[in-house]
């Protein structure tokens, strides 16, 4: 058989199976992120506190999770603490994909904040407003639409990183792809398959970003949006 009949081959025999676990990988992307959302801006918030025990707090928390492998912190979730709390295989991808996507995004959305010219703040306070009035009204919106497209390519790294939950046996692209191709023996033809699953989602996750960065982008005079 030739490659291409290989492949309409494992798309008819596993396609169903491959669009059942696009759905599983889509999903316990959209939870994670999620929650790494909240949990960024939480920690983004600790970053440019005042407080010096509130940096402390998030320089620790970012450092130890940048600096281990995301391998780690998945099975660190699922087999690690099985001794004193039983975690099922999908929640515990799903939470340790936040854990470590919330990292970064604490890191872009510090960076963010802190590329707001200082004298809005203080024109804000000027008008008394008081310090987190001034931030959720003036400076995170503000940060928001510049953490857009770091944001959208940390989204697209967790799509592809989610790929390693397989190994704690959630049944996503990847673990499903390691199924087809041990039955078939056509690793090549397997991967390649399950490659373009892959690329389709990440092309609809980057329009999706896209059509986001271009609606906040506010900024733009309207001819130069138009065009």
């Amino acid at each position: 058989m030739t490659f291409w009949q290989n492949i309409i081959g494992i798309l008819s025999e596993h396609g169903v199976a491959f669009l059942k676990a696009s759905w599983m990988t889509i999903s316990i992307t959209i939870i994670s992120l999620l929650f790494a959302l909240i949990i960024g801006i939480i920690f983004a918030s600790f970053k440019i506190s005042s407080i010096k025990f509130l940096n402390w707090i998030s320089d620790i928390y970012i450092g130890l999770i940048r600096g281990t492998p995301l391998i780690v912190q998945i099975m660190f979730l699922y087999y690690g603490i099985a001794n004193f709390l039983t975690l099922d295989s999908f929640t515990a991808g799903a939470l340790a994909l936040s854990i470590h996507t919330g990292a970064y995004i604490a890191e872009i959305f510090r960076g963010a904040v802190q590329s707001i010219d200082r004298g809005q703040m203080e024109a804000a306070r000027s008008l008394g407003m008081s310090y987190p009035l001034a931030m959720r009204r003036i400076i995170f919106p503000q940060a928001f639409k510049r953490a857009i497209p770091p944001l959208g390519n940390q989204f697209i790294i967790s799509l592809k990183d989610s790929s390693l939950v397989a190994y704690i046996s959630v049944t996503d692209l990847f673990n499903t792809a390691l199924t087809v191709q041990g039955e078939n023996y056509m690793p090549f033809e397997t991967y390649f398959v399950v490659g373009l699953y892959y690329l389709i989602i990440v092309l609809i996750f980057t329009w999706f970003t896209n059509r986001l960065e271009k609606r906040l982008d506010v900024s733009r005079p309207k001819e130069a949006a138009a065009a």
